[in-house]
């Protein structure tokens, strides 16, 4: 019985294998370049590596073949773009906006909410959530932002007792871009919950780790039987914290709104600043939302009051979305940000007189403005993302045949772009291993395809964060860059890699950070926006 079962198993992988690779999918993808193949399993044997050499095998391929490939994972045919005319094609084409694998994965999270969605749901939702990013509300945001900035300098200073402190990067910056995000999107402060923002934290890594774990197994790409595994039972441990802290916060915030009878889910620009900036809802509340201050969970729940289409688990959806897009993204690309200048003594010191000059006009205070008067440093966290884009990856299914510069991809493929190599290939990037923030000085800009660089994804389905994400980044600097001197403990050329969602490190990335003792002691936060 058993050795029938097993048989009639291996003659359909085999049937299966004949069909897709012989069929019309084959046959097409078949005339792009790629690895030797070998049959059912495909390519899976080249990448069955530890996690740290996954990435490193995947980029070399993607040199090696460039500028485009085909890979086979059991019936899957994986197409990566490495041109930026076919990442043009596909990016621009309003017929291929569904995401694929790795995605797929993190839907379990974040269910169909902004990222992972498709279809007339995504196109609903984007509409909907646009106005989150509208100017008005950034500035709002920039008083949240200058308050974790100031947070974490005054922690590394109390921690270093006045003197230099060494310090791990993806230790430190996680927390406080994890603090802003939950003030900017859910209006809590998590500051003073130490142990459950580190166990929040701990927890999206963990799934991001799940995830490329899944993605290089294709028998964990069914659900029943991921689920049954040792992974599989941990990751359900996992969502309970990761939805557990989001729903819990929607009830609360559902419930003050309802006992201020909607006070403070009026449009934005109807609200009075005195409304939007006040600190305390009630002395005597305890609940860890207490402010006023709008956020982007008081848009969600407006709209869904005017809209029956966004319900309390579609609310969930975005919250979450914007907590894994918010906080992890922009962490990480200041950590490989703040390595890179401070190996750079001369960029760094570029940075801190543009920051101090800027501040010292305008009383020392932050606004929206002046973060847009940051062009260097602008510059200079631009060549950072090139090197080390936060979101090293962009996958679409191919729902219909799409036809690229040289060849056809076949409808039910999937297609990858691999923006790491798209920032490194030495045809649109002279000397591209090399730190350069002048590649983005606008004359050293004309003529160059706008989709060699793409950090932020390009298109109808471009990052709808990425002005949110700069403003965040741009101030943290400038702060950190007015009140510290930065020296490397690690170096970024002896780091490799992990295989993740997000692109970070499997080792510490240490800074050494040195007080300024002349810094500006009067360095203010605004009560309100400009």
């Amino acid at each position: 019985m058993f050795f029938t079962i097993l048989l009639s198993f291996f003659t359909l992988l085999f049937v299966l294998h004949y069909f897709v690779r012989y069929g019309r999918i084959g046959r097409i993808s078949n005339r792009i370049p790629g690895l030797k193949a070998y049959p059912i399993i495909g390519n899976l044997y080249h990448f069955q590596l530890d996690n740290e050499k996954v990435l490193e095998k995947f980029w070399e391929t993607n040199e090696e073949l460039y500028p485009i490939h085909r890979l086979w994972s059991f019936f899957f045919s994986l197409v990566t773009l490495i041109h930026p005319e076919d990442v043009e094609i596909l990016l621009k084409s309003t017929g291929h906006l569904e995401k694929s694998i790795p995605y797929k994965f993190l839907k379990p999270w974040l269910s169909t909410g902004l990222i992972t969605g498709a279809g007339e749901k995504w196109q609903h939702r984007r509409k909907i959530l646009t106005p989150t990013f509208h100017f008005k509300i950034l500035e709002h945001f920039v008083v949240t932002f200058n308050e974790e900035a100031q947070y974490l300098v005054t922690s590394l200073k109390k921690e270093g007792k006045g003197g230099p402190i060494v310090k791990d990067l993806q230790e430190l910056i996680p927390e406080h871009t994890l603090n802003a995000i939950c003030e900017t999107a859910m209006g809590i402060a998590l500051r003073g919950m130490g142990e459950f923002a580190a166990k929040y934290r701990e927890a999206v890594h963990t799934f991001g780790r799940s995830v490329v774990y899944r993605v290089t197994r294709p028998w964990y790409h069914f659900d029943t039987i991921f689920a049954l595994s040792q992974r599989g039972r941990s990751q359900k441990e996992l969502l309970k914290t990761l939805h557990g802290l989001s729903r819990k916060i929607i009830a609360e915030r559902k419930l003050f709104h309802e006992q201020t009878k909607g006070k403070y889910l009026r449009n934005v620009e109807e609200m009075d600043e005195n409304q939007i900036f006040s600190e305390k809802i009630d002395e005597n509340n305890q609940s860890p939302i207490f402010k006023k201050r709008l956020a982007m969970l008081d848009l969600l729940i407006a709209a869904s009051l005017e809209d029956n289409q966004l319900d309390d688990e579609g609310i969930r959806e975005e919250v979450d979305t914007f907590m894994f897009a918010g906080h992890d993204t922009t962490a990480m690309a200041l950590c490989f940000a703040l390595l890179l200048f401070a190996k750079h003594k001369d960029v760094q010191e570029r940075i801190r007189n543009e920051v101090n000059t800027i501040m010292q006009q305008n009383d020392g205070k932050l606004t929206i403005t002046m973060i847009r008067e940051f062009v260097y440093l602008e510059r200079c966290i631009k060549e950072s993302l090139r090197l080390y884009p936060s979101v090293h990856f962009i996958a679409r299914y191919i729902s219909q045949d799409l036809q690229l510069k040289n060849y056809l991809i076949p409808a039910g493929s999937i297609c990858n772009i691999s923006i790491h190599n798209l920032h490194r290939f030495p045809k649109f990037w002279p000397n591209p291993d090399v730190f350069d923030p002048d590649r983005f000085l606008p004359e050293n800009m004309k003529g160059r395809n706008p989709y060699c660089y793409v950090p932020f994804s390009a298109g109808p389905r471009n990052c709808i964060g990425q002005k949110f994400a700069m403003l965040e980044m741009k101030l943290m600097v400038a702060y950190i860059f007015h009140h510290f001197y930065l020296e490397p403990v690690d170096e970024l050329d002896d780091v490799k890699m992990i295989g993740d969602i997000i692109l970070r490190s499997p080792k510490p990335l240490r800074v050494k950070f040195i007080p300024i003792n002349d810094s500006i002691t009067s360095f203010q936060i605004p009560l309100s926006p400009e």
